[in-house]
């Protein structure tokens, strides 16, 4: 489990096919010495569990499924990716209990400066727009934000200046895609209303 509070944005450094997966290298400010082969951390979004560490760097594999259904299938060499190790019990929830799952990606509509803050505009795909709600939580490319509005389709974020300039955020424009995990209690209770 994470909170969506980013620890790090590393970069990818490396990217290999292999015969089933795809295996990328991200360069990291993490102290490594505490990370674990098989540790699980957060991919901006996806939760990914290191197969290889070295000076700097660890490795991870992607399934095929997870490059289909998130922006990962569109990483390329140099990529900044947003960090966050996963969450030990007795750590602070800054965010908001983010599993590391993707539920879908949405389309960047807007990227507007409000005052000393940025608002953005996403798009969400149908039918996971449904479970969005005003003043919920929504976890975008790996980070804990709150939803300002919704508008069928379209929901809207505020970034403050310290989440624009610590994290990818700031490098949204129009068009991009992002990875979306929408607040687990509302994935539960549409669940439920489905089988109740």
């Amino acid at each position: 489990m994470f909170t969506g509070i980013v620890t790090d944005v590393g970069r990818v450094r490396a990217i290999r096919d292999t015969n089933r997966d795809r295996r990328f290298e991200i360069e990291t400010g993490f102290d490594l010495t505490s990370v674990d082969i098989g540790a699980s951390v957060n991919h901006a979004g996806c939760c990914l569990t290191v197969v290889e560490k070295g000076a700097g760097w660890f490795a991870v594999e992607v399934s095929g499924e997870t490059l289909a259904v998130s922006t990962l299938g569109d990483w390329r060499e140099g990529r900044r990716v947003n960090l966050e190790r996963a969450a030990r019990l007795g750590d602070e929830l800054g965010g908001h209990i983010v599993s590391g799952h993707v539920d879908g990606m949405g389309e960047v509509v807007a990227v507007e400066a409000e005052g000393g803050s940025h608002r953005v505009r996403i798009r969400a795909p149908r039918p996971l727009h449904r479970l969005i709600a005003p003043k919920g939580s929504i976890t975008i490319e790996g980070v804990s934000l709150t939803v300002n509005e919704v508008d069928d389709d379209m929901f809207g974020v505020n970034l403050i200046p310290h989440t624009w300039e610590v994290t990818t955020l700031g490098e949204l424009k129009p068009g991009a895609r992002v990875n979306l995990e929408i607040d687990m209690l509302a994935r539960y209770l549409a669940r439920w209303r489905e089988t109740a």
